[in-house]
């Protein structure tokens, strides 16, 4: 079996300080999201309703207050809100690690809905350009969380050629899946092949946002059955984890807004 490389988590010394990894792969997923972004916002369905280079970058802003104040209000409320309500000045600290991608995600729909009032757009309309963005900068913090060697995954029968020793998990050298890796080939790069060639052509407004938020809640709840649930929480009801009870709302919505586009669309004119 392998064993984790135990990469060092800091990329770039600088005396006593230094920039880690995991901080640049959040700046690998905004540019790519800006880069992907911009090619969307040049297609002939959005140019023609006026979508500029201007407008991604502040969508970007947006987007970027979203991640990392929705990220960290998620985890701390989500995952562990009796010990942050007691030590409600530990919530600043993001440099402590603990973030939540559902809680990024209720932060950056946020952020949408902001950004499309002062500009005059629906939300659904911006949700739809840029829900195609999205899943590569899943990927990239996924590879963040893999090169920290966290959020590694459950117990994988040792004769599984890739199961994966984590030294970090104190566990005696239990074989796990490395299930950081997975979430990144499957929310990340899957999501985002399917995405991207499902809105390359014009789409009911709705349509994109509902394949979206269907797409990752599946992707998710099925990673989470080979990823280790958080020790402080375990498994919760059904044997479920909350990582899966907190993407079923995805995939139902992400349902309901999908059918609700298409009947729209479906109406005599």
């Amino acid at each position: 079996m392998l064993v984790h490389p135990q990469f060092d988590p800091i990329a770039i010394h600088i005396g006593s300080k230094g920039i880690h990894w995991y901080g640049i792969t959040y700046l690998i997923a905004f540019g790519l999201f800006l880069w992907l972004a911009t090619l969307r916002s040049r297609m002939p369905q959005h140019a023609a309703v006026g979508w500029t280079k201007r407008d991604v970058d502040d969508v970007l802003f947006y987007g970027v207050l979203g991640v990392v104040l929705g990220g960290r209000l998620g985890y701390c409320f989500f995952y562990k809100p009796a010990y942050y309500v007691q030590h409600l000045s530990e919530v600043i600290r993001v440099w402590d690690g603990g973030m939540s991608f559902h809680g990024g995600l209720l932060g950056v729909l946020l952020g949408l809905y902001l950004f499309g009032r002062r500009r005059g757009r629906s939300f659904l309309e911006v949700s739809d350009l840029v829900a195609p963005c999205v899943p590569t900068g899943i990927m990239a913090v996924r590879l963040g969380n893999f090169i920290n060697g966290e959020l590694w995954g459950r117990p994988a029968p040792a004769d599984l050629p890739w199961a994966m020793i984590f030294p970090q998990a104190n566990d005696g050298g239990i074989a796990r899946h490395p299930s950081q890796i997975y979430q990144a080939a499957g929310e990340g790069l899957l999501l985002f092949i399917i995405l991207w060639f499902y809105a390359r052509k014009p789409r009911a407004t709705g349509q994109i946002s509902g394949v979206f938020m269907m797409g990752y809640g599946v992707l998710r709840f099925v990673a989470e059955y080979f990823r280790e649930p958080d020790d402080f929480l375990g498994l919760r009801a059904l044997n479920w984890s909350q990582g899966q009870w907190l993407s079923l709302p995805m995939v139902i919505v992400g349902a309901a807004l999908f059918a609700w586009a298409t009947k729209r669309n479906q109406r005599p004119a």
